[in-house]
């Protein structure tokens, strides 16, 4: 089975914007998935300076799959997805 891997913003922009919400990711993901995911930090994603018109920060990234206004709820969906659960 392919690793998924998640990177969640933790820039200032993101942070502020709710990415502190983020943290419950780092105890769910193991328990939920052990080492078939790998959670990582990331200082910044670059994607802020994407010109989509209005940004939506936070931002996590699954695999190559950028989610805005990241939420719990929406990486773990994400995951799933990826995973086929």
């Amino acid at each position: 089975m392919k690793k998924i891997s998640v990177k969640i913003c933790i820039g200032t922009t993101c942070y502020v914007q709710g990415q502190s919400n983020m943290k419950e990711l780092s105890k769910i993901i193991p328990e939920k998935y052990g080492d078939n995911v790998e959670l990582t930090p990331s200082q910044c994603l670059g994607v802020c300076s994407i010109k989509w018109g209005d940004p939506k920060p936070p931002y996590a990234k699954v695999d190559e799959d950028i989610i805005q206004e990241a939420t719990v709820e929406k990486v773990i969906k994400a995951i799933d997805e990826k995973l086929k659960l």
